[in-house]
Order: structure tokens, then C-alpha cells, then sequence
């Protein structure tokens, strides 16, 4: 059950992301695009997204437990550190530079485009670096 949970959902935030444009790197790169062809439509979008992610958490956490799991995994560090930053500052310029967040990309690979298929890898090798990167070269990562 948990897995079919798990695809429905998959399937829905994909269906979502498709309809919504975000799978679109000319339209998210208009969005960015300020000084000439803005396309504002994309604040709509995260604004949706933020609202149902809003009432979402509020019902889910209002729970004594997940559906599919036993107790809720939730970060307890609240403090902001390089690592942090650093991380959100790469995110954007990626997503500035080539139209694609993770999440608009993984539903864009169903056209088959090589750069999206370069994008993902790139994108996974960034999180494979991330976290085993600090200890390959003698630092201790943190996640």
C-alpha cells in the first residue's frame, strides 16, 4: 500500500508540474527574466504550492503519526550555516541557468531531450558530492 501511496503521489506532483509549465526551462527562465520577457505566471504557481504545503503540514503534523511509518522524520537544526546557504545559493543559480529545480526536471525526462537527461545526472552527482564529498577529502560531512 505504501507504495502505491508512494507513485500516486509521484504522479500527481509530476502531473502537476507538467500542467503548471515548471517542466518548461523557456518558461521558467521568462519567469526569471525581469527586465524582458517576465512571465509572471510561475508566482502563481509557488504561491499554490505554498498554500497547499501550508494546510498540508498543519493536517498531516496535527497526527500523532505518518500513514506509512511509524513516527515523523523532521529536522531539528533551525540554524542557518554556510553549508545551508551555500547549498540554496548553487540551487538558484542552477535553476537560473538552466530553466530546471529537480522537481521539474524528473517530469521533463518523459520527452526524451538529452540536456534534461544531462541535467539530472549532474544534478545527482552534485547530491553524491554533497554528501560523501566533506569525508573524501578528511572532513567530517553532516547531513
Amino acid at each position: 500500500m505504501k507504495h502505491l501511496a508512494t507513485y500516486a503521489i509521484g504522479l500527481l506532483f509530476g502531473l502537476g508540474i507538467s500542467l503548471s509549465g515548471m517542466a518548461n526551462p523557456a518558461k521558467v527562465l521568462n519567469f526569471f527574466d525581469l527586465a524582458g520577457t517576465w512571465d509572471p505566471s510561475l508566482a502563481f504557481v509557488m504561491g499554490g504550492a505554498l498554500i497547499v504545503a501550508f494546510l498540508g503540514f498543519r493536517t498531516v503534523l496535527a497526527r500523532p503519526a505518518p500513514a506509512f511509518a511509524p513516527a515523523f522524520q523532521l529536522p531539528t537544526r533551525r540554524d542557518l550555516d554556510a553549508r545551508l546557504i551555500g547549498g540554496a545559493a548553487i540551487f538558484g543559480i542552477g535553476w537560473g541557468i538552466a530553466g530546471f529545480c529537480p522537481g521539474g526536471a524528473l517530469p521533463a525526462l518523459g520527452t526524451g531531450r538529452v540536456e534534461i537527461f544531462a541535467f539530472v545526472a549532474a544534478a545527482a552527482l552534485g547530491i553524491v558530492l554533497a554528501r560523501r564529498g566533506p569525508a573524501l577529502i578528511g572532513r567530517r560531512a553532516t547531513a
